[in-house]
């Protein structure tokens, strides 16, 4: 069974739209993805830029969206494990797993952006390893008592989080993973979920099949045949009556949401890191190319119409092998004059299709 769901990336430039306004505006398409019985809402973790920088804490907003919502999925998507104490991660999902009833799906990730890192004071170089004894040691005083660790990034001893989590053993685990074969591998071998996000621009989309089937690979060598992986991706998504109309209301929306994904990529100009193999490509597109950017030959977004929306989505299903698509619905600063319909439009016309 396929599951789909809203994915949420502020990518908004206070200049031209409120925090106000856009929380406003996404708190209301996840009260309308609740009722229309999509799956889930997913909120990234991001600061100081326009990209994602209006969702620091994707916990709070989730909290808020439980409070307005009875039945759809809160994802973390992803928090940054190198940025927070273990001890404060566990305790607030479980907090937020609590105040939802146990509807809480916890994705992970590394960070990316080096501006990030240098204002939170963390080395890019201790990302993986600080990711990943985050999340044991979180997954650990989810289920366990006196709990001690004893790591080069925290320590504590006999620690019991408190509220405990609702969902047992623990609410599942996803993590996200692009570019780096450690990352796909490490996944599978915890059993966890895997969050794949295609980059806007398809040359630098950055994920290949062989790095999906080495997940698919090595959760099934640690977790046997019959083991269910997951696999999540997340793409914009814009569907309208027509090709055409698709294309004209989401490609300026688009154009805007690479502009602000290139400005934050720049910060890659100037940065190596042992970690993150390749990532500095990112930084070398121009802003001057985003001028003749054909958003149909060039983009990864799925957008037209309802008929060529559910040929698309049968088309990334194929090439990654996708249990779980999470949409993003707010591209560009989108407001809810522009999500709501595309979304109905999804709800009533493709899902049917697939």
């Amino acid at each position: 069974m396929t599951r789909h769901g809203i994915s949420l990336l502020p990518d908004c430039r206070p200049e031209r739209r409120s925090a106000t306004a856009y929380y406003r505006d996404v708190l209301a398409i996840s009260r309308l993805a609740d009722t229309a019985g999509l799956d889930y809402v997913k909120m990234t973790e991001h600061y100081l830029g326009a990209y994602g920088g209006y969702c620091p804490s994707p916990l709070t907003f989730l909290a808020a969206v439980a409070a307005q919502t009875s039945r759809i999925r809160l994802m973390t998507g992803a928090l940054l494990p190198a940025f927070h104490h273990p001890v404060q991660l566990a305790a607030h999902i479980a907090q937020v797993d609590a105040l939802s009833g146990g509807r809480v799906d916890v994705g992970f990730g590394r960070a990316w952006l080096p501006y990030e890192f240098e204002a939170l004071g963390v080395p890019m170089d201790e990302s993986r390893a600080r990711y990943e004894a985050t999340i044991k040691a979180v997954i650990r005083l989810w289920t366990e008592e006196k709990v001690t660790e004893d790591t080069p990034f925290f320590s504590f001893r006999d620690a019991t989080s408190l509220p405990p989590v609702v969902q047992r053993p623990h609410p599942p685990v996803w993590g996200a993973a692009v570019r780096s074969p450690e990352s796909f591998q490490w996944l599978g071998e915890n059993g966890f979920g895997v969050m794949l996000a295609l980059a806007p621009v398809r040359q630098q989309a950055g994920i290949s099949r062989h790095l999906v089937d080495l997940y698919t690979d090595t959760f099934r060598e640690h977790h046997g045949e019959d083991a269910q992986h997951r696999i999540a991706l997340s793409t914009p998504l814009y569907v309208a009556e027509t090709d055409a109309a698709a294309h004209r209301i989401a490609e300026p929306l688009y154009r805007e949401y690479l502009s602000v994904w290139t400005q934050a990529a720049s910060s890659w100009k100037d940065t190596r890191s042992s970690q993150y193999a390749g990532y500095e490509a990112m930084g070398r597109t121009d802003a001057r190319e985003l001028r003749g950017f054909d958003v149909r030959r060039q983009g990864t977004a799925v957008i037209g119409s309802p008929e060529s929306v559910v040929e698309q989505i049968h088309a990334l299903r194929e090439s990654y092998g996708v249990d779980t698509f999470l949409w993003n619905v707010d591209f560009g600063g989108a407001d809810l004059a522009v999500m709501e319909p595309s979304l109905r439009l999804f709800v009533d016309k493709v899902l049917p299709k697939l």
